[in-house]
């Protein structure tokens, strides 16, 4: 059993290092899940969340909608608790993933300051 610990304690030392290695510029949203330690599990969850999402936000723009604050409101209530909304959406979009989902939702957070 001490064999399994220690091999898992230099994982997490070897993801440790990797994590100051990261260009974190260049990947904020994968960084920030490593650093609040989500699961796999956890991670799909968001994607499933922001794929339904970004489906709701394609057909609001269609109709010609401009605000997204349901979408926000949706968001931050579906949104993994150990992830902060405003800290996400900046590293989605920093990330460029979901980018018109997440570029609305940045203005979105802009104007309500």
């Amino acid at each position: 059993m001490d064999f399994i610990e220690e091999r898992l304690e230099r994982l997490e030392y070897y993801q440790a290092l990797l994590l100051q290695m990261v260009d974190t510029n260049r990947f904020p949203f994968y960084l920030l899940v490593m650093e609040k330690g989500l699961s796999k599990s956890e991670i799909e969850e968001i994607y499933q969340l922001l794929n339904g999402l970004e489906a709701i936000h394609e057909e609001q723009k269609t109709q010609g909608l401009v605000i997204f604050t349901d979408l926000l409101t949706q968001f931050a209530g579906q949104l993994n608790s150990k992830l902060d909304v405003n800290e996400t959406i900046q590293a989605l979009y920093r990330q460029n993933l979901y980018p018109i989902l997440m570029s609305d939702l940045v203005e979105l957070i802009k104007s309500s300051y």
